[in-house]
This record gives structure tokens, sequence and C-alpha cells, in this order.
């Protein structure tokens, strides 16, 4: 596949916000959440932020009209003086707004999108076209968050939006937290915790592969126009996370399981795991999975690493879809060898 990469940003560039799947931001009492949102895209990243025709609708009418989310999608693409699109949130009901995208529209003009959680849908969507997108910081979980917006996650949407050199080593942050975010709060502020680094698994040698994935709902896509296959796998660097509600040891390893079935496991380069939306231990996950992996499919060297900073967590760094990637088992480091954008 010929990967499109969207041209970076520079200061005084426009970035057009849009509500794909959650309409909260549109909510009286979060409304200033939004705002607040868009002064820190211009104060630290000078960035002119617009609101698509109907991102601040707010939930009712968002959930009722996806037809709507999906013109603010077409708006934010056509759009000339928009050179990049964040999301504001992920939520459940990006899948409904699909058959109202238009392909072309899409393709014709490849620019930076970037969210995550549910935005993985509208991720695939574009990269079934070719095109490079971005798993990271939506508007109110990452840029919005209070007290303030982490030093870690702004480095990242400068790295990898702003610099089309080879983004490099990613280094876990310093400290981490996986607190759920209250969207009403000023005041709320989130416990950090130091971050212990990765955590490595198993593997060998040097894996080079590019970068596909999202969160575990992945395997729910069956049946709809997203529905993957093992092809869809080959050669890729797997990266992997989701809600604490699902990111459960027994959770993870039917994923793997669902990825043996589909063909798919034998046909990645390596995996990499998202943090846990909690403080634990990830002791159980990897007992459980690794059962999995290396007695029900005798992987034994293929390389995972696990605890990293994507996700439901912040702060977050940023993956771009097809990206090449790289992990490498003997230094312990893992690196995308690619500019995310040009």
């Amino acid at each position: 596949m010929h990967l499109i990469k969207p041209s970076k940003l520079n200061p005084g560039d426009t970035i057009a916000i849009i509500s794909p799947s959650w309409g909260i931001a549109g909510d009286t009492n979060v409304l200033w959440r939004f705002e607040l949102g868009k002064k820190r895209l211009f104060d630290v990243h000078g960035l002119h932020a617009v609101s698509a025709p109907h991102a601040l609708k707010g939930s009712d009418y968002l959930r009722n009209n996806p037809e709507a989310r999906a013109e603010d999608i077409l708006w934010a693409f056509e759009n000339k003086d928009v050179k990049a699109i964040i999301a504001c949130i992920g939520g459940n009901a990006s899948i409904n707004l699909l058959p109202y995208l238009n392909c072309e529209t899409i393709k014709n003009n490849p620019k930076i999108l970037i969210g995550y959680s549910d935005i993985m849908n509208v991720h695939l969507y574009c990269y079934r076209l070719g095109l490079s997108t971005f798993y990271g910081h939506n508007l109110l979980t990452i840029i919005s968050e209070t007290p303030h917006y982490h030093g870690y996650s702004q480095k990242w949407f400068e790295k990898a939006l702003f610099d089309n050199s080879p983004i490099g080593i990613i280094e876990p942050s310093a400290d981490y937290s996986c607190d759920t975010m209250d969207y009403f709060n000023y005041n709320s502020d989130k416990h950090y915790h130091q971050n212990s680094g990765y955590i490595w698994l198993q593997g060998e040698g040097i894996a080079q592969g590019r970068l596909f994935g999202g969160h575990t709902g992945l395997m729910e896509l069956e049946h709809t126009p997203l529905s993957v296959t093992a092809e869809d796998f080959r050669d890729s660097i797997l990266f992997i996370e989701d809600i604490p509600e699902f990111f459960t040891p027994s959770h993870l390893a039917d994923f793997i399981r669902w990825l043996g079935k589909l063909g798919a496991l034998s046909l990645l380069q390596g995996i990499l795991i998202g943090k846990l939306s909690e403080p634990r231990e990830f002791t159980e996950h990897a007992k459980t999975m690794l059962v999995v992996i290396n007695y029900e499919y005798k992987l034994p060297h293929l390389p995972i690493v696990a605890n990293m900073n994507f996700g439901h967590t912040s702060p977050m760094f940023i993956l771009p879809y097809g990206v090449v990637a790289e992990i490498n088992c003997k230094n312990r480091t893992v690196s995308i060898t690619e500019s995310g954008v040009v």
C-alpha cells in the first residue's frame, strides 16, 4: 500500500475541532473545557482552532444525527484553510457515521487527523484509503486536562505533527495517571504516579513493522465496513489499549485468541501495549496473555512491550498509522523510524 502522509503543521495554521462520536463538548457545563482546549492549542502550539459546524450541537443532537458528525469530518477535510483536525473526545458512536462519509473527499484532501479511543474507526476508514492519521490526543481528555496540559503530551504533539524528520526513540514519561477525567469540574486534579518504565515481556533481536491498531474493539468490527482480515496485520507492529472495564486479563487473552483464530497473530512483527487504566501491576495480564501466545500459538520470540504511554492514560505519545516502527529487544528501545508528516 502506498501510504499518503499529511503535511506538517506550522505555527499560525488552523486546526478544526470535530465531535465524531460523543457530543459532550457542546453541552453547557462542558463548554468551558472546550474553550480551554482551544486556548491551549494557540498558547502552546500557535494553532488557530475553529469548531466544525455541528461540533458544539451537544450530546443529544449529535447522538441522533450521525450525518451531521460525518458532514463535519468532510467539511474539515475539504476546507482549504484547515491544516489539521482534532477530535473532541471518543465515545461509542463513530461507527454509525461511516455510511455518510465520502471517500473521495477525504482521499483527495489528506491532512492530519488526531484522536484516540472510538476515533479508531475514523482512523481505520482513512487508512483503508491509504492515509496516515494519528492515534493520540483528544481535545477534552489530553489538551484540556486540568490543572495543566502535561509537558510530555505537548512534546509529542510537536514532534509528531510539526516535525518532518524521523520521530525517533519513544522514551517513557517520568509520571503517569489513569484517573478518569471529570469533564464538568474545573478544579478536578488527576493523581500522578511515578512511571516504572516499559515492561519487556518477551522478544529477541530487532523487529520492524508498520504501525496498526487501536483498542480491543477491533475484534467487534466483523460485519461492519471496517471488518479486518489477517492481511491487515501482516508485517505490522500492533499497538493496543482499552478502557479499564475491557482491559482485564481475560479480555486481553480473548483479544489475543481472536488474533490467532483470524490468522493474524503469526503475521505480526511485534505488539505494543498501552497503560493499564489504574496503577496496578501487569503481572496477571502478562501471565494470561503469554500462555496464549507461547503455549497455544507457539510464538515465544514475538517482541511484546507493555506499560507504554498511549491509550486511556496521561500523558501520551502519538502513533501514526502505517508508519514504520522498530522494537529493539537488545537495546530495549521502541522507536518510530520515519516521520509522520511531510
